[in-house]
């Protein structure tokens, strides 16, 4: 029997929840408490399923019926009422933190729970700083021109580089935003080629082999600390970026195989990476051992074993041993490694490319290259390390173009 607003108010509260149905499908909940809750139960998919549509006096019968109406026709319609009402919670919510700086941190936190080095979040989170003129904004409202006038903010400063990593970090939250349900479009996508282009900037390296012979004669006397000595020793041997090597600890270090397997977290390219070891490298881990082994980092700080050495640490040895900014910096060995290999003419690219962990775009060419390209490489590093050995003992065939050596 239907309900009507005199038999409601007559209900009484009982010791347990109870129910009066109304019709298809509506019904009130009278609560121990006293409370009385609109309910509309359907069926959906074969599954029973409930939704709640408001407290009496609150809603009244007639507004009941209605909303009871308007959710059958949704589930006539093949739409689950209850599963639309959680959806537009969950944006509502979304829609609540709306602002350029809401939605950036909150993508920022998600880079951190992805895993993502502490290096890359603290830059972004730097990045997001420099955007503050729009930070406050709310994210569905900015315009091109909006982005455009920040960037160009940056640019008057002489940050080119900075106004195009901003430019790039901008659109990452932007695209995230429309994920979220906070706006619609990526204005950025726009501003592609309307910012000024920064020049290259190239590490600095040696890339004459004389001049690279008088580098390693000059690390063998470097007077500094014997682990930093070490490090600088073993870096033109494994091509690896300086964050990746000073960063190394024992466990990655597969002395018996001649491997170092570095982890995936550790790569630019989030790829786990394996690097041969020469005879020359395993000397030198061997001495290495004594100082910092069998566990931790392999290139610890000064102050403590807790930490890995500074990322200064490198540079500034060369800086003490004469070297500019100009003339060398760690990173710069890689070039070095690279150009001198190339000249070489002893390896294919590929297998020089690998051993410097470049990323190859076809991702199932790369994989398979990892692989094939394996043997080679393990020939490679041991020539290269015998290479560097001739130069630093001034060899003049050494200096020599492959082609009049081979001549």
């Amino acid at each position: 029997m239907a309900l009507t607003d005199v038999a409601i108010r007559a209900l009484q509260p009982r010791d347990r929840v109870y129910k009066c149905a109304d019709a298809r499908g509506l019904y009130l909940e009278v609560h121990p408490s006293g409370s009385k809750l609109w309910r509309y139960k359907y069926r959906y998919l074969g599954k029973d399923k409930r939704i709640a549509l408001g407290c009496y006096p609150d809603v009244g019968l007639g507004d009941a019926r209605r909303k009871c109406d308007e959710a059958r026709l949704k589930v006539s319609d093949g739409v689950d009422p209850g599963a639309e009402r959680r959806r537009s919670k969950l944006v509502a919510r979304y829609q609540a933190a709306n602002t350029f700086g809401d939605v950036a941190r909150e993508y920022i936190d998600k880079m951190v729970n992805e895993g993502r080095a502490t290096a890359t979040t603290t830059k972004a989170n730097w990045l997001l700083e420099q955007l503050e003129p729009i930070s406050r904004s709310p994210i569905a409202d900015l315009k091109p021109i909006d982005i455009f006038s920040a960037l160009k903010r940056i640019e008057a400063r002489g940050k080119y580089e900075t106004a195009r990593r901003c430019r790039s970090f901008a659109s990452r939250v932007f695209r995230y935003g429309a994920a979220t349900g906070r706006t619609e479009t990526d204005p950025t996508s726009v501003l592609r080629g309307a910012l000024i282009a920064p020049k290259p900037k190239h590490h600095s390296a040696l890339l004459e082999p004389e001049a690279v012979g008088d580098l390693l004669r000059s690390i063998d006397a470097y007077s500094g600390h014997g682990v930093t000595r070490l490090a600088i020793q073993m870096a033109p041997h494994l091509m690896a970026r300086p964050g990746e090597l000073r960063k190394a600890v024992w466990p990655e270090f597969d002395l018996e195989n001649a491997v170092w397997h570095i982890p995936a977290e550790r790569m630019k390219m989030r790829r786990a990476h394996s690097v041969p070891l020469s005879r020359q490298v395993l000397d030198m881990l061997a001495n290495l051992h004594t100082l910092t082994g069998p566990d931790g980092f392999v290139f610890p700080a000064f102050h403590t074993s807790r930490r890995p050495m500074s990322e200064n640490t490198m540079n500034q040895a060369f800086r003490r041993m004469g070297y500019s900014a100009a003339e060398l910096t760690a990173h710069g060995l890689r070039t070095t490694a690279s150009t001198l290999l190339n000249e070489s003419g002893k390896w294919s690219p590929d297998a020089i490319e690998r051993s410097l962990a470049h990323a190859d775009k076809d991702t199932i060419r790369g994989t398979y290259n990892r692989g094939r390209y394996w043997d080679e490489r393990v020939a490679m590093h041991q020539w290269w390390s015998d290479y560097l050995d001739s130069l630093r003992a001034g060899e003049r065939e050494a200096f020599l173009p492959a082609s009049k050596v081979a001549a």
